[in-house]
C-alpha cells in the first residue's frame, strides 16, 4: 500500500458493514479510535491508522423519531435514528430497526445490523 493510501476508506467501511462487520481505525501515534474512518487523526493530526474490528454492541445515547421524513424516506416514517455508544467507546448514528418506537430509551442495549436497500448500505441497530 502506498504511504498516501488510507488503511480503510469509506468505501471499504461500507463494504465491510454490508457483510456485518464494523471496522474502526486506531491511531498508531496516540491510540485515538475513529469511526467511520478519517483521513487524519483529530487528536494528534497524524496519519497512522490501523484497522480495528468492533463488536457492534452498544447502547442508545440519544435518539429521535422521524415522523415527517424527507421525500426519499417518506413511506418509511415514522422511524427512529439514534446515536449509539459502542462498547469500544466510539459513537455512530444509525437507524433503529426491529424495536417498537415506544420502547426506545437512552441506555437501551442494541446491536449493529447492516441495512441494504437498492445496493446501498446504511448503518442500523436492532435488539441486542
Amino acid at each position: 500500500m502506498a504511504a498516501t493510501e488510507p488503511v480503510i476508506t469509506l468505501k471499504n467501511f461500507f463494504e465491510r458493514a454490508r457483510e456485518g462487520a464494523l471496522t474502526a481505525v486506531r491511531c498508531g501515534k496516540c491510540s485515538a479510535l475513529a469511526i467511520p474512518p478519517k483521513e487524519f487523526c483529530e487528536s494528534c493530526h497524524q496519519r497512522a491508522w490501523e484497522p480495528v474490528a468492533l463488536s457492534g454492541q452498544g447502547t442508545i445515547a440519544s435518539y429521535t423519531i422521524i415522523r415527517v421524513a424527507p421525500a426519499r424516506h417518506a413511506a418509511e416514517a415514522p422511524y427512529a435514528v439514534a446515536v449509539v455508544q459502542l462498547k469500544e467507546g466510539v459513537s455512530l448514528l444509525g437507524r433503529i430497526v426491529d424495536l417498537p418506537l415506544d420502547k426506545l430509551q437512552v441506555g437501551l442495549p442494541v446491536k449493529f445490523r447492516p441495512l441494504v436497500v437498492n445496493s446501498q448500505t446504511a448503518l442500523g441497530f436492532g435488539p441486542a
